[in-house]
């Protein structure tokens, strides 16, 4: 704030001018912005400018209004007014206590009370209010400051509930013969204790609300990320930590709440509960079932936000996690623990090829989370019929925050998915989680940064929102044995414009994750699907994560398309060829006719290394391209029937020696002959 602005508002201090007069002035001024106009206009006198004060603000405004508008500072009015209402709260909130009671209290209670309330916050006078409250049944509640000391006979009765049926629980699950003796004597400790059973608690109150966010007075001591408590029941999670006021995202909605309401701090981090029971199941971005399916019990809590494992805790990713798809398994291999992002214009197959994939874990003892971020409901609907359909729902989670719910649902959808997912790493499990997708979240996060007024950056994004997705994303890892021997694996999505893939928002992901697979939207107008783009996809983990007989089949699968790729542009005018250059572009045509795979048809591992060896010994250089995929179907057919050997011999030792490729030449010949 600049000095004369600094003398305007230790005049407002002096002049003590109520808050009512403040709020009317300011009114004026959002209702009629001419007279802000007026009032700055130079060609207007002095003295029309007096007469228009004198008419429309409070009679003890006008000498200040006046000075104000003399000295050019009309436009300085909503910054003074703001500095002048924050000095108002403190000034009101510091001296400010209320208690709440049933009883009437006697003049020595209303006494200690008053020495504790001096004692703690103030060493003067304190004015203290006193509120006929029957809810708390019996005791006080009295809130001092920005704490909350709660001695009512309500929140006793509750918190020995609670603790009540937890003791109770334990008893009985620790026990197979426990006894009506044992729960007797567990009430009658809580019965003996119950006077004790309430607490100090630290409390704000609400000073602006609205579009989901509010902000709030109090709370000195409250963390970043931590979990508040309004007085209606609704959440909300803290985002910003300001110099004199909070800014807190609402989980839910705001009705009931208004400037004034109470909220209080929980202690804990935002987070959801997890159990077994969360398989097959979908749910909200806070964990709770949206499919009429029943209540989901939780095992444990795990935090939303949570570090990331450290590199001792890691271990290389090296073992392969098949997503069924030929040409990605074979080119791109994705490992257990990876990250690798999908990336896209929309309507080119990204979802479907994490559909797939998903479909592709079954029997491989791999849980499933799809989070679907700002998508419709009836998009989510379909791939979960899907993966209904395909036999994929028993081992996969879907948590949903659809395109209608309000922005801070859709920001923390992606970290409720990932603790769900830690949960089951935890236990030594392979997890495989899809952000769908996280354009739709930094979009998400750009609406509520600009709600809390933080200031935007690079095309119109907050400057931490790079790390709104690292620290995401670095939470997918495979652990080492001493750790649980787990593992993460993440298929973040990024939907682009115009297959612009140096935006901010992709260029950030990219630079996050280990490896990418590019999807065209003109390879998959030509009717290449999956439309992969094999010169900008790529995977920076490798052949580590493929199997030695995959990574053998493959060959030079990549730079045989690659060299396809320019001689066909090379020679897309040439009327005559060479029998060299004639056989490379068959060699690719086939190719490219092989990686060709229809939605939902994820290949085993055995079939695509038979296929890939196939093609690159020449069997299938003869086989015109319409009758390729029915050539190739008869052909697995006819393995499967007369070759079970060699399919039990790849899957369970996962080389291919010379034996085996003799052996996979052999009935392919014969299956042609």
């Amino acid at each position: 704030m600049k000095d004369n602005q600094k003398d305007f508002l230790k005049e407002l201090i002096r002049l003590d001018i109520p808050q009512e007069d403040i709020d009317t002035v300011r009114n004026v001024f959002v209702t009629c912005p001419d007279v802000a106009d007026t009032l700055s206009n130079p060609l207007v006198t002095q003295d029309e400018k007096r007469n228009i004060i004198k008419k429309l603000f409070p009679e003890n405004m006008h000498k200040f209004l006046i000075n104000a508008v003399r000295d050019g500072m009309t436009d300085s009015l909503p910054e003074i007014f703001d500095e002048y209402s924050e000095v108002l709260l403190e000034k009101q909130h510091s001296i400010r206590a209320v208690i709440r009671y049933v009883t009437p209290l006697t003049e020595s209670q209303q006494a200690d009370l008053r020495k504790f309330i001096m004692e703690r916050f103030v060493k003067e006078d304190v004015a203290i209010e006193y509120r006929h409250d029957p809810d708390i049944i019996g005791g006080f509640i009295l809130n001092a400051g920005d704490v909350e000391y709660d001695k009512s006979y309500r929140t006793s009765l509750r918190l020995m509930k609670e603790t009540f049926k937890n003791r109770a629980t334990e008893l009985i699950e620790s026990s197979d013969n426990a006894n009506s003796g044992d729960i007797i004597s567990v009430l009658k400790t809580e019965v003996k204790d119950f006077t004790t059973k309430s607490g100090t608690s630290e409390t704000g109150f609400i000073t602006r609300i609205g579009d989901g966010i509010a902000r709030i007075h109090g709370m000195n001591s409250v963390m970043y990320g931590e979990l508040v408590e309004f007085e209606n029941g609704i959440r909300g999670i803290v985002q910003s930590i300001e110099e004199k006021t909070t800014g807190v995202v609402l989980l839910g909605q705001e009705h009931g709440l208004t400037e004034g309401s109470s909220v209080v701090r929980t202690g804990k981090r935002a987070g959801v509960g997890v159990s077994d029971e969360l398989l097959g199941r979908v749910v909200d971005a806070l964990g709770s079932p949206i499919d009429g399916l029943g209540v989901i019990k939780a095992d444990d809590y795990f935090p939303i936000e949570r570090e990331a494992p450290g590199v001792i805790e890691r271990k290389s990713v090296n073992v392969p996690l098949q997503t069924g798809i030929l040409a990605i398994d074979s080119m791109f291999p994705i490992g257990r623990g990876q990250r690798e992002l999908i990336i896209g214009d929309r309507q080119t197959g990204k979802t479907s090829i994490a559909v797939d994939t998903i479909i592709n874990q079954k029997g491989k003892d791999v849980i499933c989370i799809y989070v679907a971020i700002g998508q419709k409901s009836s998009t989510v609907a379909q791939v979960v019929s899907t993966l209904k359909k395909y036999g994929a729902m028993e081992y996969s989670v879907v948590v949903s925050a659809s395109a209608s719910e309000p922005a801070p649902f859709q920001y923390i959808a992606p970290y409720s998915g990932t603790a769900m997912a830690e949960y089951f790493m935890s236990k030594g499990r392979d997890v495989l989680i899809v952000y769908d997708d996280l354009s739709k979240h930094a979009v998400a996060y750009r609406a509520m940064s600009l709600l809390l007024h933080r200031p935007p950056g690079r095309e119109a994004y907050p400057g931490d929102v790079f790390y709104l997705h690292s620290r995401l994303l670095e939470r997918s890892s495979r652990l080492d044995d001493e750790h649980g021997g787990g593992s993460l694996t993440a298929l973040p999505i990024i939907e682009t414009l115009a297959g612009d893939i140096s935006a901010y928002i992709p260029t950030n992901v990219i630079s996050i994750t280990d490896g990418q697979i590019f999807l065209e939207s003109e390879l998959f107008n030509s009717g290449l699907r999956p439309a992969v783009n094999y010169g900008l996809s790529v995977s920076r983990v490798g052949g580590a994560a493929q199997t030695k007989a995959m990574k053998k089949a493959a060959g030079n699968l990549r730079i045989d398309l690659a060299q396809f790729k320019e001689m066909e542009i090379f020679t897309q005018f040439s009327s005559e060829l060479d029998k060299a250059t004639t056989d490379l572009l068959n060699h690719g045509h086939m190719l490219t006719e092989l990686l060709k795979q229809p939605l939902y048809n994820p290949l085993p591992h055995y079939e695509q290394v038979i296929l890939l060896y196939a093609a690159q010994h020449g069997f299938f250089d003869d086989i015109p391209l319409k009758e390729l995929r029915e050539y190739r179907t008869e052909l697995m057919n006819y393995i499967r029937s007369y070759g079970q050997d060699i399919i039990e011999e790849i899957e369970e030792k996962k080389v291919l020696t010379g034996d085996l490729m003799e052996r996979i030449e052999r009935i392919i010949t014969a299956f042609g002959e």
